[in-house]
């Protein structure tokens, strides 16, 4: 299964996708689905697995995230 972090700016989901990637998480940039938000915009998919991990690296960080959903 797969999960989606949603920012509010690319700037932030560039920067985390980075970071994650640093952390040796799996994820990708990808379009935001549009059942999440109407918003054009970018996300950063991971395992489901790994939401909690990601939590903790992103809040570490400092990188701030709106939310994360299960795909």
């Amino acid at each position: 299964m797969k999960a989606v972090i949603l920012f509010q700016s690319t700037n932030h989901a560039i920067w985390a996708e980075n970071e994650l990637k640093s952390h040796k998480i799996a994820c990708r940039m990808i379009s935001v689905p549009r059942h999440l938000s109407s918003d054009c915009g970018y996300c950063v998919q991971i395992d489901a697995e790994n939401k909690e991990k990601a939590i903790d690296i992103l809040t570490t960080n400092n990188i701030e995230f709106e939310k994360i959903e299960n795909l």
